[in-house]
């Protein structure tokens, strides 16, 4: 498949996520499609550690956490705008990544998960600790304003009903927000950066043998991934107008390490299908059975790895593959030479 007909794809299907839903989504549909924009960000986070550099993390809910908190913070202590708190958690969250990955240097495989587990069970039981009380709010969390659309209610009171309208905007600002992140990650991996981070994945020796600073591109890696989960908990936490420790258990980080496997490793488009998975797929699991949704989910679960082992995007990519091929030029006739 050529660059610009996969541009044109790219294209016509963020024109279909924008517009579609104006016509079509209630204001709880708006709520689920924004969460898996949000969700599809933080899983790109977890692939670029996980997926591109071979690093595994089961923490990754505390960068999401982090990231909530400090727009939270941000509105409800100080009046930034929603919009302006991105770069702050961006720059918070890369730092927390950087100071992460410096241990992840000495560390690998299992004691790395490990790590990073025990991040995930720690940040909530310190956010709820009693000297950051007068800003996390403790238990009771932090509720915050829902983002007023620019050009009032009554401009976007036009193309759609009025009760959908603050729905509509964030999920147009998310949405905005994803795309450019899906862009910055996809550029990363497929440049200079990508390829030194999927050799240190493949053969660390032998990356380190090429000239590869294995101990950069490892910090560098851990920063980057937890900027973008760190950006999606700020969407989330705008989302959803409220945080409290409670809300990011170590349960948040399994569940965006089982999108980031069912979505696919190594694969831009992946965290969509992740995404998409960790939404919907619990509420399904519950409508077929009220006694034991978990049992439901497990299944559901197995099924698709045993199915579609290299993650939906992969399970696509095999089957699309010999569709969008281009057919093999015919070899030019070789001329004929008298005997």
């Amino acid at each position: 498949m050529g660059k610009s007909t996969q541009t044109l794809l790219i294209a016509v299907f963020l024109l279909a996520a924008a517009v579609l839903p104006a016509l079509f989504a209630s204001g709880y549909e708006m709520f689920q499609l924004t969460m898996v924009v949000v969700y599809a960000v933080a899983i790109l986070g977890l692939n670029l550690v996980s997926g591109y550099n071979g690093q595994v993390s089961l923490g990754h809910g505390a960068f999401y956490a982090v990231g909530a908190y400090v727009t939270a913070i941000l509105m409800d202590k100080y009046d930034v705008p929603y919009w302006a708190t991105l770069p702050a958690s961006a720059i918070i969250c890369a730092g927390f990544g950087f100071l992460l990955g410096l241990p992840a240097l000495r560390l690998g495989g299992l004691y790395l998960a490990l790590t990073t587990f025990a991040l995930a069970v720690a940040v909530p039981q310190l956010l709820k600790y009693n000297l950051f009380e007068p800003w996390t709010g403790g238990v009771q969390g932090i509720v915050i304003m829902k983002p007023e659309p620019p050009f009032g209610t009554a401009f976007w009171a036009r193309f759609m009903p009025e009760k959908v309208v603050a729905d509509y905007w964030i999920y147009l600002f998310c949405l905005l927000v994803g795309a450019v992140m899906f862009w910055l990650a996809a550029n990363l991996v497929r440049g200079r950066i990508g390829r030194a981070m999927k050799a240190i994945r493949d053969h660390q020796t032998a990356a380190e043998a090429m000239g590869i600073d294995l101990a950069m591109f490892k910090t560098r890696t851990f920063a980057a991934s937890a900027m973008f989960t760190g950006i999606a908990g700020s969407l989330g936490a705008i989302v959803v107008q409220f945080v409290a420790p409670d809300s990011f258990t170590v349960f948040l980080s399994i569940t965006l390490f089982v999108g980031f496997v069912v979505g696919g490793a190594a694969s831009i488009a992946g965290p969509i299908f992740g995404g998409i998975f960790v939404q919907f797929v619990p509420n399904i699991a519950d409508q077929l059975s009220k006694a034991a949704p978990g049992a439901v989910y497990g299944v559901i679960l197995i099924v698709m790895m045993f199915v579609m082992p290299g993650g939906v995007a992969g399970f696509l990519k095999a089957r699309l593959r010999p569709l969008l091929a281009r057919p093999a030029a015919p070899a030019p006739a070789r001329p004929r030479t008298a005997i």
